[in-house]
Formats: C-alpha cells, sequence, structure tokens
C-alpha cells in the first residue's frame, strides 16, 4: 500500500498528487517581509451562484464557456494531430497491464478504444509471468452500463480472499467520488443475488470476515462528518437488511471521517479504525475487539501499513518517544499488538524518503526516493533486528511496487522514467527481479536528455527540479517550457513515463506532443510534498504554505537565469492543489509565465471548507473560520487576490461538473472573475468525470489535446499558426 497519510489519499485518489499575449506585468507590490500585499476581499461574492452545480442557468454558462474554448483551441489541424496522438498513447494494447493478486491469479483492469468504460479480467500466474497472459474477462463495465443503462466508471474492488471467493466492487455513476459498492463472486463472475449492496454515497466498506462487512456510510440526517464523508462504523451480517447494521464506532460531526481496514494474515484477522480529525493531521487508530474499538497507543501522525505476525507496521509523520527511545519522523516501526515496546523496523537517510509499504510472505517490501530517484529495498527479521537488503533497479527513475500480498514471497514492481518505458519486474521469493514485459517506446526518446537540477529558494532552501527536453534544444536554450507542480499532501512528484490515469507531463505524452516538438518539460520537487518524507511536506503546512509557492518561483527563475526559457516562453501546469498554486502563481507572479493551465483547482480558498470536500483539509491548509488562520489564507487566496488592473496572461481553467471532491465552482467562479475584470481567460469543464476530470480515455485524450493545444498557442505561435492555417485550407 502507499505510504500516504489519510488526507493524501482523499486527496490524491484517482489515487491521487494544468490569443496575442498582454503584455506582463511587473512583479506586484511587496511587503517588508518579501511576500504580496492581498487585494482587499470584496464584500459579498457576485459569482456565488457558480456555485450551484446543477443550475440551468449554471450550466448555460459553463456550455457558452466551452463553446468559446472550443472555438479557440480544437477547430485546427494541430488539434486534430494532438488528439490522435494522445488517443494511440491513452488506448495502446501495448501498455502494460497493472497486476493485481487475488488468490493464485492475477487480476488487471484494462481500458482500450474497444472497451472504454473497461475490463476487469484475469490471468494463471504462469502464463502472466511468462508475459503472455491467458486474459479471462470478470466484468466487462462497458456491457455493464449498457445493460443497466448507467455511465459505470470502475472504481476498484475490495476481496476477502481465500476461503472466500467474494469482492466489493466499487462503481461510480460519471466517475464521482460517491460509489455504489456490491457483493460480486470471482467464481461465477457475476453480482451476488441477495447479496451486500451499500446505496450510492462517499461510503468507507471492508471486510470484517467472510460474512461481515464494516461499513462507513450516509446513514441519515446527521450522520457525516462536516466534510462529508462517513463517521459511524457498523458491522452488518449477511443475511441481514443494510438498516439492521449495529455500530461499532461513531466519531464527532467535526472529525474528518473514519475508515475502517482489515489486515490478514495466515492464521488471524485484525480489524482497525482510522478516525482521521478534523485537523487530519491528527489522526486515532482503534482496534476492533470483540466488537468494540479500543484506542491505541500510538502516535497521531502515523500510518498502519500491515500486520506482521503479532506486530502493527506503522509509518511515522512525527518524533515519537516510547519507552526510552526516540523514533523520527519517517521511521518505520512495529508495535506489539500484544502490548510492549515498540522496534525499529527501518530508518531512512536525511536524503531518502519512503514512498510504498508492501508486506509479503518474507518480510516488508520498500521503495524509497533517493534525492527524488527510486531504490527498492526489502526488509527481513531476524534475532538481532530487521535487516535491510537492497535490490539491484536502474538509476535514475521511478520505482513502485504494484503488487504484493503477505501471503507470497512473490511480488510485482515497475521501473520507469521519463525517456525508458515502464518494465514490469517479478520479484522472486524476495530476493530476484525478473523481467516480466515492458512498454514499447510511445515515442522517439533517443535525442532526449534529462538533467536533475537544483533552485535556490526565497529562504535559501535547495529545491531539485528535473529538466526534460531534446539534447539541441537544451544546448540551444531559450526554448518554450512548460513547469509542472503541486507541492502538497505528502504526494512526492516522480520521474514518470505513463501511469493510468495519464497527465500532461507524463513522459510519453509530454515526450510525444511537447517535447518532439521543441519544447521543455521541468518538473519541481517543491516541499508540501514527500520527496523528503514528512519533513519536507510539513514545511509548507498552514502559514507556512508560501514556501510552496516561492520554491515553484525559484525553479522557474532558475531556469530563466540559466537560458533553458524566458518569461514569454514559460508555461505552468498544476491541477487540484497544484491548480491552487498555479492560482497563487497567477495572482503573485504573472510576470513569470506567458500561459498557465490550472486543472480542477483550489481557488476561492476563504470558503474552501465549505465546497465539495474542502473541511477535510484544514489540516494541509489551515481553517478560514478561525481569524488567526484566515489572516495568513487570505494573504494568497487566489481568487479574492485577482486584481483588476493586473496584466494577466490569458489562463486555461478546468474542472468537471461531477467533481464531488474539489468544487467546480473554485474554478467557475475564478473564470468569471477574470472575464468580470476584462483578462483573457479560457474554460473547459466536462460534465462528467469526477475529481479526474474525465470518466474514459477518450475524454481524457480530448482534455489532453486541450492543454497542449492551449500551450502551443501561446509558446509556440509559430507551430499553432501552421494549424490554424491548415485548417482554413481544408474548410
Amino acid at each position: 500500500m502507499k505510504h500516504l497519510p489519510l488526507s493524501a489519499l482523499l486527496f490524491a485518489l484517482a489515487a491521487c498528487a494544468s490569443q496575442p499575449a498582454a503584455a506582463p506585468a511587473g512583479p506586484e507590490p511587496e511587503t517588508a517581509a518579501g511576500q504580496p500585499e492581498p487585494v482587499a476581499v470584496q464584500e459579498g461574492d457576485p459569482n456565488k451562484w457558480l456555485e450551484d452545480v446543477y443550475d440551468p442557468k449554471a450550466l448555460e454558462w459553463v456550455d457558452e464557456q466551452n463553446a468559446r474554448t472550443f472555438k479557440a483551441l480544437t477547430e485546427t489541424t494541430l488539434f486534430t494531430e494532438l488528439d490522435k496522438e494522445a488517443t494511440a498513447i491513452l488506448t495502446s494494447k501495448d501498455r502494460i497491464p497493472e497486476p493485481e493478486l487475488i488468490g493464485d491469479e492475477v487480476y488487471n483492469f484494462w481500458q482500450d478504444a474497444a472497451h472504454v468504460r473497461g475490463v476487469w479480467r484475469r490471468s494463471d500466474a504462469a502464463s502472466f509471468n511468462a508475459g503472455t497472459p491467458a486474459w479471462e474477462t470478470v466484468l466487462d463495465v462497458d456491457a455493464l452500463s449498457e445493460a443497466e443503462g448507467e455511465n459505470w466508471v470502475y472504481e476498484g474492488a475490495r476481496c476477502y480472499g481465500a476461503p472466500s471467493d467474494r469482492c466489493m466492487v466499487e462503481l461510480s455513476r460519471g466517475g464521482t467520488d460517491s460509489s455504489v459498492f456490491r457483493e460480486f463472486s470471482l467464481k461465477n463472475k457475476a453480482f451476488v443475488e441477495g447479496g451486500f449492496v451499500v446505496p450510492e454515497a462517499k461510503s468507507n466498506v471492508s471486510w470484517l470476515d467472510q460474512d461481515t462487512l464494516l461499513v462507513g456510510t450516509d446513514w441519515g440526517e446527521g450522520a457525516l462528518t462536516q466534510a462529508g464523508y462517513a463517521r459511524d462504523i457498523r458491522a452488518w451480517h449477511r443475511g441481514e437488511p443494510l438498516s439492521a447494521a449495529t455500530s461499532v464506532f461513531e466519531g464527532d460531526v467535526e472529525d474528518t471521517q473514519v475508515s475502517p481496514v482489515l489486515y490478514r494474515t495466515d492464521t488471524e484477522n485484525f480489524a482497525f479504525l482510522i478516525r482521521a480529525r478534523q485537523d487530519w493531521n491528527r489522526t486515532d487508530l482503534y482496534r476492533i475487539e470483540g466488537g468494540n474499538a479500543v484506542l491505541m497507543d500510538v502516535p497521531e501522525k502515523s500510518s498502519p501499513q500491515g500486520v506482521v505476525g503479532q506486530d502493527l507496521v506503522l509509518t511515522l509523520e512525527q518524533d515519537w518517544d516510547d519507552e526510552g527511545f526516540t523514533f523520527r519522523s519517517g521511521d518505520i516501526v512495529a508495535v506489539p499488538l500484544g502490548g510492549g515496546a515498540a522496534r525499529l523496523v527501518f530508518r531512512p537517510l536525511s536524503n531518502e524518503a519512503v514512498t510504498h509499504v508492501a508486506l509479503t510472505k518474507t518480510g516488508i517490501l520498500l521503495s524509497l526516493l533517493e534525492d527524488v530517484k527510486g531504490r527498492l529495498v526489502m526488509l527481513r527479521p531476524g534475532e538481532e533486528g530487521w535487516t535491510a537488503h537492497s535490490l539491484p533497479v536502474p538509476d535514475n527513475g521511478t520505482v513502485k511496487i504494484v503488487a504484493a500480498s503477505n501471503s507470497k514471497s512473490d511480488a510485482y514492481v515497475t521501473y520507469e522514467s521519463f525517456t525508458q518505458p515502464n518494465t514490469l519486474y517479478r520479484l522472486e521469493s524476495g530476493t530476484t527481479l525478473q523481467e516480466v514485459t515492458r512498454l514499447p517506446a510511445l515515442y522517439d526518446a533517443s535525442d532526449v536528455k534529462v538533467e536533475q537540477r537544483w533552485a535556490t529558494s526565497a529562504d535559501g532552501t535547495k529545491i531539485p527540479y528535473f529538466l526534460v527536453g531534446k539534447a539541441d534544444v537544451l544546448a540551444r536554450g531559450n526554448a518554450p517550457a512548460i513547469e509542472y507542480g503541486y507541492g502538497g499532501f505528502l504526494i512526492p512528484i516522480l520521474p514518470v513515463y505513463y501511469e493510468d490515469p495519464g497527465r500532461p507531463q507524463h513522459g510519453a505524452l509530454a515526450g510525444r506532443m511537447w517535447i518532439s516538438r521543441g519544447g521543455v518539460l521541468a518538473i519541481a520537487n517543491l516541499r508540501g510534498g514527500g520527496e523528503y518524507g514528512p519533513r519536507w511536506h510539513d514545511a509548507a503546512l498552514h502559514e507556512n504554505r508560501q514556501k510552496a509557492f516561492d520554491d515553484y518561483y525559484a525553479v522557474a527563475e532558475d531556469m530563466i537565469a540559466s537560458g533553458v526559457t524566458s518569461s514569454d516562453k514559460l508555461g505552468a501546469l498544476g491541477r487540484s492543489n497544484g491548480g491552487l498554486l498555479l492560482g497563487v502563481a497567477l495572482t503573485q507572479r504573472p510576470d513569470l509565465y506567458h500561459a498557465l493551465d490550472i486543472g480542477v483547482p483550489l481557488f476561492d480558498m476563504l470558503d474552501f471548507t465549505e465546497l465539495g470536500a474542502g473541511a477535510s483539509w484544514v489540516g494541509e491548509y489551515g481553517d478560514p473560520r478561525v481569524p488567526a488562520e484566515r489572516a495568513y489564507i487570505e494573504k494568497y487566496s487566489p481568487y479574492q487576490n485577482l486584481d483588476p488592473a493586473a496584466d494577466y496572461p490569458e489562463v486555461l481553467i478546468y474542472t468537471s461538473t461531477q467533481d464531488d471532491r474539489v468544487h467546480p465552482g473554485h474554478a467557475r467562479k475564478a473564470a468569471a472573475r477574470l472575464e468580470a475584470y476584462g483578462k483573457p481567460v479560457l474554460y473547459y469543464e466536462n460534465k462528467e468525470g469526477g475529481h479526474g476530470g474525465t470518466a474514459n480515455q477518450d475524454q481524457l485524450a480530448f482534455r489532453t489535446a486541450l492543454e497542449y493545444a492551449y500551450f502551443i498557442r501561446r509558446l509556440m505561435p509559430d507551430l499553432s499558426e501552421e494549424g490554424e492555417a491548415g485548417a482554413a485550407r481544408e474548410n
């Protein structure tokens, strides 16, 4: 499982984790502390009506904005080429089928041109390991959607495992965070008649045993937290109606949510509840014993990873003193469930961070970052404690643990980089890596160079970033460039070739659609992320959020100062929390960027707790309802700091009508205010897709093409004009 705190998983599921130009303005006035003065917050909000997601007037506004954006960006031969390129990559049958281990078989969820919504399928392990999987369809989501008249999006399955063949399959309508859970038989490849069904809601579901579920859902009025998530976890026994489920634990309305989780070993089940407080940096961990939830004595900032023997394995996001020993933030520890002192399992070095933890039959498998470059380590228990064994993987890339089971000694891992396609390895008996398959090249990277550089932020901190471009383009300099950043929720931004769902900054898409056309891509590793573990994340929390923004500007300034690009050729890309980053960049440093692609963003930070799931993120940003915290949030909140007198470059803002995580009102109001101020803005809102912004690969290809068409329009005007001329000739 990923080494992410609950908040990061909530925020980044998916997780996880962006015309002729106006002349750029000079830097905004600065305070003595070196930060921009906020524009006074207006009384009332004339764009409040756009927060009513399905109001006909608001949807009419969306349609008008979409039509204008499509006219500006899609009516060219260039856009047609970009759409074909994105579609070819996103629906390629050559992509690596990412495995999931269930019982003795390998499962995979797959989407392509013939399976737009996707198929859940399985293969025997022998043929899969030989690189020639014998796929058998288990669930066809396209066929299911057609038969039931629904736009189902497959969100995963939670399987109990042997001796049961039962899974709870999660389906959402159009990709929202609200979903339906339905019991499914792997043996019969069908939903179980009369089986468990949890109706549509933002639910948390886990098995307790093969005939009992732990369910957190919307039980009725007052049953949800202020963030809109479950707080009452109930045990639901087979054969009973859901209404008969009995409460195991009930949190407070002020909490973020309560989530159940089950860890199984060969001999025992271990059920826990994770209670995320209002500030998700504080979580309570309960063990369910005899139907009761018993609070465990573990740090509030820690994340459970599984059970080994009778020990609970935790990753720490804070220092912890336990019986005379001081554990450090970032450590992995083993806590005896029967009582006794915790023991150190692994301590990363100062330039390392643990990104994934997986329990296998022979030990604990870790993927690490060492100065943002991947490593793989196997931990094994012994009489003297745990020992670490490094496993050989290529340098300068990303290593991911994609499948593991604590009942098996084998696991699957992948390696990739910006230029090297994904390679899937089988880790045999925890000792030997054997290649299973590799992704063919999705673009020609033979002349592409990758460099890691370091910028100096405003407070002197060194910020790493990657540059990717053709060698001759980097050598020549002053190239069109895009800077991607995120900087939040302990999520590291890594050198990725292709990942599902695809993102514009991934190596394959960026390589084919941007770098091959002479562009440069920069990936900034900002504080607030997880590139150096919890300390890197904690450095940009609450009143220190400005540090993440300053890090982003520092990378841009370093690129300009070193001659890689110039401000009139530099674009910015970010989504979600990264969309907030770009909104702040727009208002604080419009002089740095000539194009900003702002996706599913937070924008109105003075009202974010009242929109979507915003109340669950006060641990990251602070709470605007608290005067002292509002004071530092309003200094950077993009919506309030938009200035009618400033010169802004044209921006592209996109969202999804059905985004029930980051409310579409943020993006809508940002575009409306920019338009009211007479500023150039393009806006796109997909009618489905949830926080991912798209419900299938066709929609994702279209939006990716839209984003690169926008960047080419702004940063490669000669290419853009050629595309427009071609479209004119065709017409």
